[in-house]
């Protein structure tokens, strides 16, 4: 059976709809799945393009490597694994202390809006991510919402994933 998700930005008041994609990346899908919902503050991509995301403290085991991907399309969902020293550094513009309120193993889960993004990184060189969903409802206005969240800014939103 196919799971589907909402994702959400909750000030703006706009959602969308991604189904899991369970056949090439299990793991993660069930390690997102049985997390919902999830919800923290939302941060715009500065080095990937066209992209949101949010840092939470790492709900599971990292699920290793599948269905990775360096150049996502509109409407991926990506997990990335990252320990807080590696986001550490002020360029990012969240610190250990100040910014992600975590320390140890954290979770990035990703939405890409438009296209031509890259994942790779100065400080780290690429970064794949793991494709876990693909939007299927309302990227359009989601998308429209991403580009306000960039030009808007985005504190006092939350990105927001939760089961159908």
């Amino acid at each position: 059976m196919m799971k589907h998700i909402t994702v959400s930005l909750d000030k703006r008041g706009v959602s969308c709809v991604a189904k899991l994609l369970d056949d090439v990346a299990p793991r993660t899908c069930a390690a997102v799945w049985d997390a919902l919902p999830l919800s923290a503050p939302v941060f715009h991509g500065k080095y990937a393009r066209n992209e949101i995301y949010t840092l939470v403290p790492a709900f599971a085991p990292d699920p290793g490597k599948e269905n990775t991907t360096v150049t996502p399309i509109p409407g991926d969902l990506c997990w990335f694994s990252f320990d807080s020293d590696d986001l550490g550094n002020p360029a990012y513009g969240y610190e250990n202390t100040t910014g992600t309120g975590t320390t140890g193993a954290i979770v990035d889960l990703a939405v890409f809006y438009g296209r031509n993004n890259l994942l790779i990184n100065g400080d780290q060189g690429w970064v794949p991510g793991n494709v876990f969903g693909a939007i299927t409802e309302n990227l359009d206005e989601f998308a429209a919402a991403c580009q306000d969240l960039w030009m808007g800014g985005a504190r006092g939103e939350t990105l927001s994933f939760s089961r159908l």
